[in-house]
């Protein structure tokens, strides 16, 4: 299964795709992890690349694609991949789709967690880490993970928060980018929606309800990714 997965900041998306790696055997495969890679191993896109990150720049996609592409064609992604975290607009949208038509990769299956802006910002507001261990789900704004009080409700040792949770201008410019329909991720989204639309079904949109928790997620994605194989 080759698969695209879109879903906003806070959706839990990262979660979901964690859980199809392990279930299908298929990289989880995240653009930042193929840049830094690229960079590290001093490939040409890599030195390219870097220049316009030091420069504190974007690095064109130009670039980005012909990368993502590379990690494709990888022997471990013979089965299949998910590719998370790109694209992030309309036109990256329409130019990795004009890519893999030239590489003749076909896209399977096009994955979008939905969930309410208001929503997908307060789970990340009310994210709070145990002092003991991070991994201790606590959520003020989920009740099912709930602490108790201002304490973990795994093991009762004291929160925290990161101050990147906390900064409503940063996650606010993150979701304008996401739920842009014009030229946003969400317009990226419609694209393969329609693309899917006139091709009969190819690739398959699955459409996931974002707001019950991890685990009645994870039970409706994966039963969906079976029906499709």
């Amino acid at each position: 299964m080759k698969i695209l997965f879109f879903g906003p900041n806070g959706s839990g998306k990262g979660t979901q795709g964690a859980i199809v790696k392990e279930k299908y055997g298929i990289p989880h495969i995240e653009t930042g992890v193929i840049f830094r890679d690229n960079i590290s191993r001093g490939t040409d896109l890599g030195k390219e690349a870097k220049g316009y990150i030091d420069r504190g720049e974007l690095v064109p996609d130009s670039i980005t694609i012909p990368m993502i592409l590379n990690r494709l064609k990888e022997d471990d992604c013979k089965d299949g991949w998910l590719l998370d975290g790109f694209p992030r607009n309309l036109a990256q949208a329409e130019a990795l789709d004009k890519a893999l038509q030239e590489e003749g990769i076909t896209l399977d299956i096009v994955i979008e967690m939905v969930l309410d802006r208001q929503i997908a910002k307060n789970r990340i507001m009310g994210r709070r880490l145990c002092v003991n261990d991070n991994n201790h789900p606590n959520n003020i704004y989920i009740d099912a993970i709930k602490p108790n009080g201002d304490k973990c409700r795994i093991c009762g040792g004291d929160l925290k928060t990161r101050s990147d949770d906390q900064d409503e201008e940063a996650i606010d410019q993150r979701h304008n980018i996401y739920y842009d329909t014009e030229t946003g991720t969400m317009a990226g989204v419609n694209y393969f929606k329609a693309l899917s639309a006139k091709n009969n079904g190819v690739p398959r949109i699955i459409e996931l309800d974002g707001r019950p928790g991890v685990k009645e997620v994870s039970a409706e994605l994966l039963a969906k990714l079976d029906a499709q194989e």
